[in-house]
């Protein structure tokens, strides 16, 4: 029943301010997520004064491609900058936001039921472009002011509760990766008296990698660790909604997992399937990908799972099993710059689909410490990310909450 619902249309005005005095300076795009983010064409030679602007509380939408994308790309301005957008993007604003809250509305277009019902609208065009006309004849249900603000301070409260754990897990990961330099790298681990061991007179030694602590050995990754391949499944074992997620190389985000848009599986786990399974903790590398170093797009990048339910790893996607306790160790060295350079350089095939196989991973040089060293250091790394996966976890719960309530927009009562 939408007896509360109003048309869209009734409540915006289209805006087709250029930027004609070319006094805005940054060109931003709409992803997929509803973000604005930095532009990646190649203006060069391109006339930016026919550029619309955005300004606060202004919106943007690129509608060409709801059909091939199933969303409708849309985004808010909170900044106080204008701002331009693509000629071909458009920009509208509220008419009277003492009527329609302009984040209410940015609520309403960030839910999923949206982006579904925005698809059902799309032309026959190729690509399934959404009218206009098509798009201000959706619907929405506009309760009263007062109700609106509180729904807004309520959804924002979850959405800096979100934005506040991520810059902690963020400070976590750097605080985790300014430790490993420092040990491995800077050798400066505890020393026998917890003095740092090269500053305060370590003995160190010559070696084909360099400078490294006496009593340590250089190696390859394949003495402290195998490298198990993904399943091969067929076209028809992957569904929507399923009994276990597949990961598959996108999924793969360093330096996380993530399996918001994971597809499932919901048949037996055959004998071949169960080395397969991934747990929690479990450090997993792409084994096919670009042949340029770019951390999420490229063959050899690193992510740890970090779900408490098991998965399964799609072919092309390798996990890294430890013969020894080194998790955090192989973590850190499988993070590193020059670890990264190596695998790629390492890689075969042509620039956008390159690939490596357990043995070039297992190959790879690394300083191999003592073992009192590496069981140090792995005490002091599961107590990071032990809390590193506290956040993970109610950032997820936090997520679902933010969900439950977008989708209750469509209930509310005045």
């Amino acid at each position: 029943m939408k007896l509360n619902y109003k048309r869209i249309g009734d409540y915006i005005q289209e805006l087709k301010v250029r930027n004609s005095e070319e006094k805005a300076e940054q060109l931003l795009g709409i992803n997929i997520n509803k973000f604005f983010m930095p532009s990646v064409a190649n203006v060069v030679g391109t006339d930016l004064s026919v550029y619309k602007l955005v300004r606060k509380n202004q919106f943007a939408c690129n509608r060409m491609h709801v059909g091939r994308d199933y969303r409708l790309p849309i985004s808010m301005s909170k900044v106080e900058e204008e701002f331009m957008v693509s000629p071909a993007y458009d920009v509208f604003e509220i008419k009277d936001t003492e009527v329609l809250n302009p984040e209410y509305l940015m609520m309403w277009f960030s839910r999923s039921e949206f982006d579904r019902n925005a698809w059902f609208y799309t032309d026959a065009d190729v690509r399934g472009g959404l009218p206009w006309k098509s798009f201000c004849d959706m619907q929405l249900p506009i309760p009263h002011p007062d109700k609106q603000k509180e729904i807004v301070a309520e959804y924002n409260t979850i959405v800096n509760r979100i934005a506040l754990n991520n810059q902690l897990l963020k400070k976590l990961e750097e605080t985790a990766q300014a430790i490993y330099k420092q040990w491995f790298v800077d050798f400066e681990f505890p020393n026998e008296n917890g003095k740092p061991y090269k500053s305060k007179g370590g003995e160190m030694m010559e070696s084909e990698l360099g400078e490294i602590p006496k009593g340590w050995e250089v190696g390859k990754l394949g003495d402290i660790m195998d490298v198990i391949n993904g399943y091969a499944f067929g076209s028809s074992d992957f569904e929507m909604i399923g009994r276990i997620p597949i990961i598959k190389i996108a999924n793969i985000v360093s330096p996380n997992i993530e399996l918001q848009n994971a597809q499932y599986y919901s048949g037996e786990i055959n004998t071949s399937m169960k080395r397969c399974l991934v747990e929690s903790g479990d450090i997993l590398i792409s084994m096919t990908g670009s042949h340029v170093n770019q951390i999420n797009s490229a063959v050899g990048k690193i992510g740890r799972y970090n779900y408490s339910t098991p998965a399964i790893l799609n072919q092309r996607v390798g996990k890294l099993k430890p013969k020894i306790e080194c998790s955090q160790f192989l973590y850190g060295v499988m993070l590193q710059e020059e670890t990264q350079k190596e695998i790629l350089m390492a890689a075969t095939g042509s620039a956008n689909q390159a690939n490596i196989s357990p043995e070039t991973i297992k190959s790879v040089k690394i300083k191999k410490p003592l073992q009192q060293t590496l069981n140090q250091y792995e005490q002091l790394g599961n107590k990071i990310y032990k809390n590193i996966d506290n956040y993970e976890i109610e950032i997820r719960a936090l997520g679902s909450i933010k969900d439950l309530l977008l989708s209750k927009l469509a209930t509310i009562e005045n």
